[in-house]
């Protein structure tokens, strides 16, 4: 398994890069690769047929403006709607091999798309370049086990609270703490937090950060990444601290 070796802060496009161009979206993948990025993450749902795509919401209705739940709509369904009346919605096939340099962070949104997944993943052969999150740690085993020890996860919801808590995590084969800036109207991350979670094996990412203050508290406290719809603001805030460097193809998240 390949490692992460001392290149700099995982600057990771959140949705894409949600607030420069519609979320989950080619246009906002394009826009931060453009700038440099090459850590993009997305949401992973499934339609009614089984395709795999990339889509956040249960419901349809914020970003199509479309009554019903993605998961009652097959592909050919779905291939017609339109993210805030422009962009289409791209399956998960498309965007691992539209793009194979590319790292990816994909959040498992429910349960039924984790057999979907590992295909997808397996069959596009990007099982080294994923990094695999989401809420519950038994899916997140299910798929680290369908997938052997190439594919790369982040702890669930209850393994990161024990972390949070000061409990061991037990990852179970997770590389990577998947932690909000706030949570119950509390800033999470710390020097300390990010010492507890090395010491169990850990790389803490922050998600939900688009502030540059913010940021640079944030790698002032040692975290090892940071995940944002503003990857504008992160690449100014990278670069001025002479931290900026696009991953080059050999460089891998594992």
């Amino acid at each position: 398994m390949s490692t992460y070796e001392g290149s700099g802060v995982l600057a990771i496009a959140h949705r894409g890069g949600a607030a420069l161009a519609p979320e989950n979206t080619v246009a906002a993948f394009e826009r931060s690769l453009a700038l440099g990025y090459r850590y993009l993450e997305t949401d992973v749902r499934v339609t009614a047929d089984g395709v795999c795509v990339a889509f956040h919401d249960r419901d349809l209705r914020r970003v199509t403006g479309t009554s019903g739940r993605l998961a009652d709509l097959t592909w050919d369904d779905v291939r017609s709607l339109r993210v805030l009346g422009r962009e289409p919605v791209p399956r998960l096939d498309d965007l691992l091999l539209r793009w194979p340099d590319v790292r990816w962070v994909l959040d498992v949104k429910q349960p039924d798309a984790l057999s979907c997944l590992v295909s997808t993943v397996r069959d596009c052969a990007a099982v080294s370049r994923v990094c695999l999150g989401g809420t519950w740690d038994g899916w997140l085993s299910q798929a680290r086990r369908s997938l052997g020890p190439e594919v790369t996860t982040a702890l669930g919801w209850r393994s990161l609270v024990s972390l949070l808590r000061g409990a061991s995590p037990r990852p179970d084969g997770a590389g990577f703490a998947h932690v909000p800036l706030r949570f119950a109207g509390r800033r999470l991350p710390s020097a300390a937090l990010v010492e507890r979670a090395r010491g169990f094996g850990l790389r803490v990412v922050v998600w939900g950060v688009d502030g540059a203050t913010e940021m640079h508290r944030l790698l002032d406290d040692g975290v090892d990444g940071i995940i944002t719809d503003r990857t504008d603001v992160l690449r100014e805030v990278l670069v001025a601290r002479d931290a900026w460097a696009a991953p080059s193809r050999e460089l891998e998240i594992h």
